[in-house]
This record gives structure tokens, C-alpha cells and sequence, in this order.
């Protein structure tokens, strides 16, 4: 009896400060359940009570937990949130990204596969290097197949689980053979390099389980509890994964907001979540629909927007909060014009509210849109930081050592020794590494025992020789101290003795100053990662920095206005947010316009982007925009005439004196720059425009419904007038009228 009251005690605890839906979805913790949680409603506070409710009132041990993220930073988040509610140690519940808790998982048991538990993990710019290396040795050309587009390829073929044999089987085009080619050979260096590329963190758990039922059965045993975030966003080999691990125990948590799902340019599979109740007959759906982020104005306007989208679990939103302010429409001359209006109203915001900066963030569809933005915050002193630009872990000097680290770790990796090889300089250039490629080869064995034998290399000077044996010896001596020196120690001396700080300081330039400052940087990092983490090693360390995220190194603490892309603005909040460039052509993209399912898409972006504010939300389009040297007409986006207009104010503002010196605007011509506007009153008979051109360059791959996938190799001409030459892989050359061929950018 005193046992039933403690939990009693313990259950009342952990729901008293949640609502009655998210009660219950709390407590029903057997067999699977689908919790449908709208945009602010509160989802991690469901998932980290439901958490401290299976460990505090059904006595589940944390380490029978698997609790899936897709942030670094919302796993952080959610377990020390879970200490304050729970007594048990959160430490030992298996909570992370898919990312991470798979290579977990793999570190332990990817011997059964063929590979060394200390494999490397190859982010996109060591995929494209291997690509990149793999094209020269198969003499295809840079030139007409872009390694990028490759990459892009193979990881959209690994996250659908399309094996190379079965790409090769449905290629279609020349770009397709090329594609199945490399990416045959791609997979058969990762092995011979022990390295895993993200996708394979996810593909390769599958072949685990699938060769080795026995290893399954004891991950299946393991996990009583299975719990998903943000399951809208899961790709097709994480579906597989999860219906792996939950066939035994079938106590499945998904949490997720169809609303909300904007990867499928990445692989996610919106199906994942819409047919739920069909994979999971027994399953328990409840809907999280009291909004505690956004005024009922701003959910209001939002969910007239999204509500056309035919592929949706209906969810309708409401506050108890006041209506607050209408949504702002703003339409501008230009994209300046834009600019400049953004930052009067930041400024108005803090003369009305005394907001401060960090309040305000500015969303747009493409990153290209962020220049002129990032001009005018500038000329006005405001601070800004951009989320998404070259994050630290992708600065050169930072992977250079990290490139050190890397080899210490998996002398087996390849890439990370030609990266680093000449760094410091070392005098070995491109000739030697041929020759010592021509070695491997030729003795079948790794690039780094080959550099081990560098004496019996014909053709290599004996001066480099001693250089490129130095460099071996060094890395042959850090390999034997990782288990005597911590990762801290090991690196400052390594970075010492190799001179990569005295290489910059001799330099003396203010950027490579700044480079010296960023390897100083790391060295924190790496001494903060030793002190929080149990166990610190090199290579968990490695896996930690290999998959990071944008959000994980956004820091709101600064005062700064935050600029980023609509999709990096996921699961985030502001007090007043701006979306901007909502004209057709930009967004929706004119490329994802045709397609039903593409222009859902671009409508839950929107939606995405709308949620993120909580007072107050601008939305602002411009009549004209620039690309390159050309100035584009547009038109307002259809999703601006798909808002109730109750919910919504427009302002016109008058074009500046600056831009009437741009455009050439005489007084009397005001009147035209009025009557451009969204026509909210009769938004049924809309018209939906595309703009007059595609925005092309030269080298840009394309795809044409007749001749299909081609390279553009010249343009000219100006306006409608414009004409390009494209070099079709199955029909060779062609001229064609831009307004004419409904190109679309690949």
C-alpha cells in the first residue's frame, strides 16, 4: 500500500503542470502511441514527463530507454530537464540523435559488418573529396558531373536504402550511369578506409540487424521503451530502424506535426507520420492543440495558409493568450526598399515594446537573400549572427587538426592523411602522392603503411623521404599515447610539436591570426568536452564534432538579431520574426511550384516560419528583385492571398528617395507602384505567376521534360530575349528560348 502511494505521490507530481491532453499522453505509456503535437504545444514537455513518468511511476531502469532526437542540443536540453523531475541517474537513458546513438551502437558491434570499431565518420566535404578522387581514378570529368550533385545523389539513394547495384539497375540517363558507377566504388573505399559516411550511420544498423538476428533480439530486449521526436521528419531507413528495434516490446512513442514537415529534399518521409495508425493498428493518437508560443492572430493566419494542403492530419490550434496584433503585410519597391523596412520596424519595436535585439529573427528561403539584409542591419549598428554560415568545425585550420586527430585514431583514413600530409608545409606535392598512390596499388595496402615504406618508393627524393618518415613517426607516436595522455594534453602537444600554432604566428597576417585564434579554440573545446563527458576518448570526441549541427552551435544568449533560413528556424521562437521574400518564384520556389507534393511542402515551410513568432510577425515581399545583372518583376505570394485577410494589415510604403534615383521613379508613376498589390480581396481569382526567367548560370545542370538532364554553356541575349546553350547528356547541344523551355534547376 505505501508503495501505491508514493507513486501516487510521484504521478501527481510530474502531471500537475501539464494540461489534460498532454496528461494523457503522458500515462499511456503501453504499446505504440501517436502524439499529433501542433506548432508551440508543448511536445518536449510531453516527452520528458512521459520520460520521468516510465522511470518514477512504472520503475522502468533509464537504460531501457531509447529516446530519439534530432538535435545534439535538444537531447542536452531534455535530459537536464528530466533531472529536475526525476531522482533517477538521466545519464544512463539512451537519448540522442539517431546520428549518434546508431554510431553508438555500431562502435560496438560493426565487426559483424566488416568493419574496425574505430571507423571514421565522413561529413559531406570528406564525401566529396572521396567522390572527387574516385572520378579522376575512373577518368570521369568534373566538368559535366559535379561531385556535389553526385554526393547528393548517393545520400538520397542510401536514405531511401537503394543499394549501388540497384541504382546502376534503374539509371536512366548518362548522369544516372556515371552516378552508379562512382557510387559502386565509393562504397567499396569507405571499407577499405574504415570510414562511414552520415547515411551509413543509419544504413549500415539495418544490415546489422538484418545479418545478425542475434544481435537484433538483444537490442530488441534492451529497449523496453522506444520514444521519437519529431518523428515527421524521419527518412525511410530511420522508419526501418524503428520497426526493427520495436517489434518485440511494441511500446513506441512518436511525436511529430505533419505540419511540420519540410525535409523531404533531405529524405524524409511524410508518410511516416500520416499512415502511423495503419503500421500500428493498436495504436493511441492524441492531439496536443493548445498553442503556449503565439498570439490566436499569428495561429490563425497560419493555419488558413496550411489548411490547403490535402496531405495533413487535421489539427486546429488555439491560445488562451489575447488575439495580440495582426500580422503585418509589407510590399516593397525592391529588395532594398525590403531591407530598409525591416530595420524601421526594429527600431520602431524598440521604441513602442523596448525589445532587445536577441528578440528579433529574419527568415529567409534562400541564403542568398541575407546580403543586402546584412548591409543595412550593418549601416544601422544593429548586431546580427547568422545562423547556417561555415560553422567552426568546417573552418580549414580546425579540420586540418582535427585531420591529425582523425588519423591517430583510424590510421586507415585516407582523406584525412592527404589532407594533411603537406600541413605544414612538408614539400610533398601532388608527383609523390601519385607515386605513393601507384605503391598502394600496386602492393595492395593502405596509404599509410605506404607511407611507412616510403624508402622503397622508386622516384622520391631521399630529402622528402626523411620528411614524409618524420611525419610517420610522429603520428606512430601518438597513436601509442592515447591511452596514456588525455585528449586535452595529447592535442596541445601534438599541435606544438607539429608547429601548426607557430606556422600561423610566423605568418603574422590578421587572418592567420585568426586562424591561430580558431586552433586555440578547438583546444578549449576539446579540454569543455573532457571535463562534461564520463568517459572522454578520442574517437567519441571525433563523433561529437563529425555531427554537429547548425542549431546545436547557435548561442541565443548573445544580443544579436538572428538571420537564417526558414529551415534552420525548426523548433525555435522569437517574440517578433520576419519572413521575407514571399513572392512567387522564391517562395514557393518556382522549381517546387508545379508539383503538388513540392508546393505542400513549401506551404508547411511557410507555416513553419509563421509559428516561430510569438507577439508579433511581418511578412514582406518586394515588386522587383535582383539576380545577377538582371532586375526581375514579381508577384506577391500566393501564400500572402491564402492568409484571412481579418487576420492581417497591409502596408504600402512609399518607394524612397534612393529608390526612385535606382528605378528612375517620377512622382507620377506612384500611382502603378500602389496598384501592385496582393489583391486580398479577391484572392480566388488569383493568378499564379512564375517570374519571367530562370535564374541560370554557366555550369549549372538543368533537366528538360523532352531531352532530360544537361549542363549550361552559354547565354545570351537579355529579358525575354535571353537564349541558352545547354549540352544534353543523350542529345548533345541545344539553343533553346529561356521563357520558352520550362527549365528546371537541378
Amino acid at each position: 500500500m505505501g508503495t501505491q502511494v508514493t507513486s501516487s505521490k510521484k504521478a501527481a507530481q510530474i502531471l500537475k503542470n501539464l494540461n489534460p491532453a498532454q496528461q494523457q499522453a503522458v500515462i499511456w505509456t503501453e504499446g505504440p502511441v501517436l502524439i499529433l503535437a501542433g506548432a508551440g504545444s508543448g511536445k518536449t514537455r510531453v516527452l520528458m514527463h512521459k520520460i520521468a513518468y516510465l522511470i518514477e511511476v512504472n520503475k522502468i531502469v533509464p537504460w531501457k530507454i531509447l529516446a530519439m532526437t534530432f538535435t545534439n542540443k535538444a537531447a542536452s536540453e531534455m535530459r537536464e530537464r528530466i533531472k529536475t523531475i526525476s531522482h533517477q541517474n538521466s545519464n544512463t537513458i539512451w537519448m540522442g540523435t539517431f546520428h549518434s546513438l546508431f554510431a553508438r551502437i555500431l562502435r560496438k558491434e560493426c565487426t559483424a559488418i566488416g568493419y574496425q570499431s574505430n571507423f571514421s565518420i565522413y561529413d559531406a566535404d570528406d564525401q566529396v573529396q572521396l567522390i572527387k578522387m574516385i572520378m579522376n581514378d575512373l577518368n570521369i570529368p568534373t566538368k559535366n558531373v559535379i561531385p556535389k550533385a553526385v554526393q547528393s545523389q548517393i545520400s538520397r539513394s542510401k536514405n531511401s536504402l537503394t543499394s549501388p547495384e540497384q541504382y546502376r539497375q534503374h539509371a536512366e540517363n548518362m548522369f544516372e550511369d556515371y552516378v552508379g558507377q562512382i557510387y559502386t566504388e565509393y562504397q567499396k573505399r569507405l571499407r577499405n578506409l574504415n570510414a562511414m559516411d552520415f547515411d551509413d550511420l543509419l544504413g549500415n544498423p539495418i544490415e546489422l540487424f538484418g545479418s545478425n538476428p542475434e544481435i537484433l533480439a538483444r537490442y530488441q530486449e534492451r529497449f523496453d521503451y522506444i520514444l521519437v521526436d519529431e518523428y515527421q521528419d524521419t527518412n525511410h531507413a530511420q522508419y526501418r530502424i524503428l520497426k526493427l528495434l520495436s517489434q518485440q516490446h511494441r511500446n513506441i512513442t512518436v511525436v511529430g506535426d505533419d505540419d511540420q514537415s519540410i525535409y523531404a529534399w533531405r529524405g524524409a518521409d511524410i508518410n511516416n507520420i500520416l499512415d502511423f495508425e495503419k503500421d500500428f493498428p493498436e495504436c493511441r493518437t492524441f492531439r496536443l492543440e493548445q498553442n503556449y508560443r503565439s498570439t490566436q492572430n499569428i495561429l490563425s493566419a497560419a493555419h488558413s495558409v496550411v489548411k490547403n494542403n490535402q496531405g495533413r492530419l487535421e489539427k486546429t490550434l488555439w491560445t488562451t493568450q489575447e488575439s495580440g496584433e495582426k500580422v503585418t503585410l509589407i510590399h516593397c519597391w525592391d529588395a532594398f526598399g525590403e531591407a530598409d523596412k525591416i530595420v524601421t520596424k526594429i527600431q520602431d519595436e524598440f521604441r513602442l515594446h523596448q525589445r532587445n535585439f536577441k528578440d528579433f529573427a529574419i527568415l529567409y528561403r534562400t541564403n542568398a537573400q541575407s546580403r543586402i539584409i546584412e548591409d543595412r542591419l550593418r549601416n544601422h549598428g544593429i548586431p546580427y549572427i547568422i545562423v547556417g554560415g561555415t560553422r567552426f568545425y568546417e573552418r580549414k585550420e580546425v579540420k586540418d587538426v582535427i585531420a591529425y586527430l582523425r588519423i591517430i585514431d583510424n590510421p586507415l583514413d585516407t582523406i584525412s592523411l592527404k589532407r594533411i600530409i603537406n600541413f605544414p608545409q612538408r614539400g610533398i606535392g601532388a608527383a609523390t602522392i601519385k607515386k605513393i598512390d601507384i605503391f598502394t596499388l600496386e602492393k595492395r595496402i593502405s596509404f599509410f603503411e605506404a607511407l611507412k615504406k616510403i624508402s622503397m618508393i622508386e622516384g622520391v627524393t631521399e630529402s622528402i623521404k626523411m620528411r614524409i618518415a618524420n611525419f610517420c613517426q610522429i603520428i606512430e607516436k601518438y597513436q601509442s599515447l592515447q591511452d596514456k595522455l588525455s585528449i586535452s594534453e595529447m592535442t596541445r602537444t601534438l599541435v606544438e610539436e607539429v608547429g601548426i600554432l607557430a606556422n600561423f604566428k610566423n605568418e603574422g597576417t590578421v587572418e592567420a591570426m585568426s586562424r591561430y585564434e580558431n586552433v586555440f579554440e578547438l583546444l578549449s573545446a576539446i579540454t569543455e568536452f573532457s571535463k562534461r563527458t564520463e568517459k572522454p576518448t578520442l574517437a567519441t570526441f571525433l563523433e561529437e564534432v563529425t555531427l554537429v549541427t547548425d542549431i546545436d552551435n547557435w548561442d541565443n544568449r548573445g544580443n544579436a538579431v538572428t538571420l537564417m533560413t526558414l529551415h534552420s528556424a525548426k523548433g525555435l521562437e522569437f517574440p517578433v520574426v520576419f519572413i521575407t521574400g514571399l513572392e512567387e518564384g522564391l517562395f514557393p520556389l518556382s522549381r517546387n511550384a508545379e508539383k503538388t507534393s513540392q508546393l505542400e511542402e513549401e506551404r508547411r515551410l511557410f507555416y513553419v516560419g509563421a509559428t516561430r513568432a510569438k507577439q508579433k510577425l511581418y511578412l514582406s515581399s518586394a515588386n522587383r528583385r535582383n539576380y545577377g545583372t538582371e532586375t526581375f518583376l514579381s508577384n506577391p505570394s500566393r501564400f500572402i492571398n491564402e492568409i484571412d485577410q481579418q487576420f492581417v494589415e497591409l502596408e504600402f510604403p512609399k518607394p524612397t528617395e534612393s529608390e526612385r534615383r535606382r528605378e528612375k521613379i517620377s512622382h507620377s508613376e506612384e500611382g502603378s507602384y500602389y496598384d501592385y498589390h496582393y489583391h486580398t480581396e479577391t484572392s480566388s481569382q488569383y493568378e499564379e505567376t512564375l517570374p519571367v526567367l530562370q535564374i541560370l548560370d554557366i555550369g549549372m545542370r538543368v533537366f528538360h521534360e523532352t531531352f532530360g538532364n544537361g549542363t549550361v554553356q552559354d547565354i545570351e541575349g537579355r529579358g525575354e530575349n535571353t537564349k541558352v546553350t545547354i549540352n544534353f547528356e543523350a542529345v548533345g547541344r541545344k539553343k533553346l528560348m529561356v521563357k520558352y523551355a520550362n527549365l528546371e534547376i537541378i
